[in-house]
């Protein structure tokens, strides 16, 4: 798509072979975007890139290593040649719990996917944007951060965490160029939300969806489409925001 929102843009979307990612992927390519789709199920992405023709790629990634971190970095800047895009979407969750229940194990691979692996991406990649004086990036965060549930207490801290970087990376970042910012989905229709709820019944599907004024779950193309615009040229005068994308969940 040559006159695409994101006509000669490239861009890496982590966690991207599935759920919100590849609907940020999908999205991307449709207007016009290049992608490396990463994700640590190398199959998975390999396969959406297959399907979806000459504009995508992949590439295998466990975000919370540096050095697969930088090797995606790598990777994306030699088929490139530049990097516009960085999309921070891989994310993990924990099983509802008392906080004081939460296993060690668990919290650590929370918080090692869901927070360490932006400062890993910003290390490998913002040194790039930074000599080019041009960029966007965008952390996937939650609803969490602003609305908290009971028995997700780590998980809610480490997507406030992402909120709070996102702004003090916008600040940072500004002078260079680089844009930050962040979105809030809801709980939506992928792979995550039986984790969210700990079973997925009719039932506890009616008791969350009566929590969303709009009446349904966020799907993949709700944050493709939020995610394109804060990534186009469009949102030129937008960084540090986390617009919430939730249906009236968090009012």
């Amino acid at each position: 798509m040559a006159d695409g929102r994101l006509a000669g843009k490239t861009a890496i979307v982590t966690g991207g072979a599935s759920g919100f990612g590849a609907g940020i992927v999908r999205k991307f390519i449709a207007e016009g975007a290049r992608v490396l789709v990463a994700d640590i199920n190398g199959d998975a992405a390999a396969a959406l890139a297959a399907e979806l023709g000459v504009s995508a790629s992949s590439a295998l990634v466990d975000v919370s290593r540096g050095d697969s971190v930088n090797a995606m970095a790598d990777a994306a800047l030699k088929a490139f040649g530049q990097l516009d895009i960085l999309v921070n979407n891989a994310g993990v969750t924990h099983l509802p719990a008392p906080l004081d229940e939460i296993s060690e194990a668990d919290f650590d691979r929370v918080l090692a996917v869901n927070t360490k692996s932006v400062y890993l991406t910003a290390r490998a990649l913002v040194p790039h944007m930074k000599a080019r004086r041009a960029g966007a990036i965008l952390n996937i965060a939650s609803t969490a951060a602003v609305s908290p549930r009971p028995r997700l207490s780590w998980y809610n801290a480490s997507k406030g965490w992402l909120v709070t970087a996102t702004k003090s990376m916008a600040v940072e970042l500004a002078p260079f160029g680089v844009r930050v910012n962040a979105l809030n989905p809801v709980a939506g229709e992928t792979p995550l939300l039986k984790t969210f709820m700990g079973e997925d019944t009719p039932e506890m599907r009616a008791k969350f969806l009566s929590t969303i004024p709009i009446g349904r779950f966020s799907t993949p193309a709700d944050i493709g489409n939020a995610a394109c615009y804060l990534c186009s040229d469009e949102a030129s005068m937008v960084t540090g925001v986390a617009l919430e994308v939730d249906g009236g969940r968090v009012i």
